[in-house]
């Protein structure tokens, strides 16, 4: 897992396309996809709760960086991209139901609600290529996977019923190349901007680094330490944590914007 080839990711991917590929059935991740244009994470929530959950992202704006808010049943986001669908435009998608395990669907034509309002939250992955044009090795992305995602033990800001622990998301850099990742990322916040921790992540109350609560683990390898970043789940713990019926992306599977992740 440290040392192999390359498992390099079709170029000349964009946003429309990706989301394309998604309408006609495609149920992949998006990590390493269409690089250069800024991920979303997604998250319908319903419109008597849609103000409090807005408040609650603007409060975690790093592990919550908000691209777009939709209006009530519009499955619309047209500010990220044209055409846009946010029933049938991500690989996979989530149902959450209180009391009850989230349910994979493929689309979301069936179960859509007139009272969803959308909520497009930044990824990390729109930082990928900017990390790629510095040369930089991302090996969670030569193995085609995103890499483990934790609960901390950070609390983010509360905001009426929406709280709950911080997110993030754990990759591997290079020791010598930890400097310009860092730079790299922290002039892109939409991506959630520069990493909330390096190094132990004892220190964020990750106990079992090898056991993520999403992802897959990635551990280091020699000559390598750990970047963690605030991460878009920590809204779904707070949506979870709400008891709200809400519908969302499933773990890796993003709404692929047609923004530029250079533009801040």
């Amino acid at each position: 897992m440290c040392d192999g080839p390359v498992n390099d990711r079709p170029g000349g991917e964009t946003g429309s396309m990706l989301r394309a590929a998604a309408r006609a059935g495609w149920n992949g991740l998006t990590v390493g996809r269409a690089r250069g244009f800024v991920q979303a994470n997604l998250f319908l929530v319903p419109a008597t709760v849609a103000d409090e959950f807005a408040a609650f992202v603007r409060a975690n704006s790093q592990a919550c960086p908000l691209l777009a808010i939709g209006r009530a049943g519009d499955p619309a986001l047209p500010s990220l991209g044209a055409g846009i669908d946010v029933r049938t435009d991500l690989p996979a998608y989530l149902l959450h139901t209180p009391g009850e395990p989230p349910q994979h669907v493929a689309h979301l034509r069936q179960d859509w609600r007139s009272d969803f309002v959308p909520f497009a939250i930044g990824c990390w992955f729109g930082a990928e290529a900017a990390i790629a044009a510095a040369g930089i090795r991302m090996r969670h992305a030569e193995l085609g996977v995103q890499g483990g995602l934790f609960r901390t033990t950070r609390d983010t800001v509360p905001a009426g019923r929406f709280k709950g622990p911080v997110v993030v998301s754990m990759r591997p850099f290079a020791k010598p190349d930890v400097p310009r990742v860092i730079e790299i990322t922290a002039a892109l916040p939409r991506s959630h901007g520069a990493p909330l921790h390096r190094g132990d992540p004892a220190v964020l109350g990750i106990t079992a680094p090898d056991h993520p609560d999403w992802g897959e683990p990635l551990p280091c390898c020699a000559g390598e330490e750990a970047l963690f970043w605030a991460c878009g789940l920590t809204a779904l713990m707070a949506l979870e944590g709400a008891g709200v019926p809400f519908a969302s992306h499933a773990p890796g599977a993003m709404l692929v914007t047609d923004l530029p992740e250079n533009v801040t």
